[in-house]
């Protein structure tokens, strides 16, 4: 059985930075590095020519900017998921790269483990956005949202907290902190499988299309900190 390779693609202007991340990527079974970028301008062309699935992304360059080059990657190759990869938790890199299409937010300094879990992460569609200022600036984002908007009727939104369970209280502050599913079970002592139940019963119980938007409600209404 073949098994699929994330086709990852590294853009950072330092050279020593993308050795390291080339180096422990290309040491995973399931992934391996396509293609390098010193720069946004020349990771947009490299991405259309390889077309990755994962691309990590440095912010400030000296040639082309990443927040553009996630905007203009997303847009020619909507499949793409791409990770914002900085040194720095500041909120206006998290706003700019959420607003531009990026799945993820990580710090230079994670553990490689960290690293190539959200690679995988993102390669399967999940969102990771586990630093603070992260978090912060979700709730800021899908509450000036159409869909949070949309959220005035605050006797509906009190009985869909009311009504659920003191375990699924418990599963959703472990998703607030920006756990997965497997990191939740192993909290918690739980089957994985049993995570996944909750989360969908969260999800339904808010009304909401995914377990990102329920955290925000969730913050909202200071159910969980």
């Amino acid at each position: 059985m073949t098994v699929h390779l994330i086709r990852v693609i590294i853009v950072d202007d330092q050279h020593l930075v993308r050795h390291g991340l080339r180096f422990m990527i290309n040491a995973q079974e399931d992934m391996e590095v396509v293609g390098e970028a010193a720069g946004g301008h020349e990771a947009v062309q490299l991405a259309k020519r390889v077309l990755p699935d994962v691309v990590l992304m440095d912010v400030q360059m000296p040639e082309g900017g990443g927040i553009e080059a996630t905007r203009s990657i997303i847009a020619s190759n909507p499949e793409c998921k791409v990770i914002i990869l900085t040194t720095f938790d500041q909120e206006e890199y998290v706003y700019d790269g959420i607003r531009s299409g990026a799945v993820g937010y990580l710090l230079k300094g994670a553990a490689p483990e960290e690293l190539v879990d959200t690679v995988r992460a993102a390669w399967k569609g999940e969102a990771i956005f586990r630093t603070t200022v992260a978090a912060k600036v979700i709730g800021q984002i899908f509450h000036s949202s159409q869909a949070l908007q949309q959220e005035t009727d605050l006797t509906t939104a009190a009985q869909r907290i009311e009504s659920l369970t003191e375990r699924e209280l418990e599963v959703l502050q472990q998703m607030a902190y920006g756990l997965r599913n497997e990191e939740i079970a192993k909290k918690l002592y739980i089957g994985e499988s049993t995570v996944k139940t909750h989360v969908h019963r969260i999800i339904q119980k808010f009304d909401v299309e995914d377990r990102t938007q329920a955290v925000v409600i969730a913050i909202r209404n200071r159910i969980v900190h």
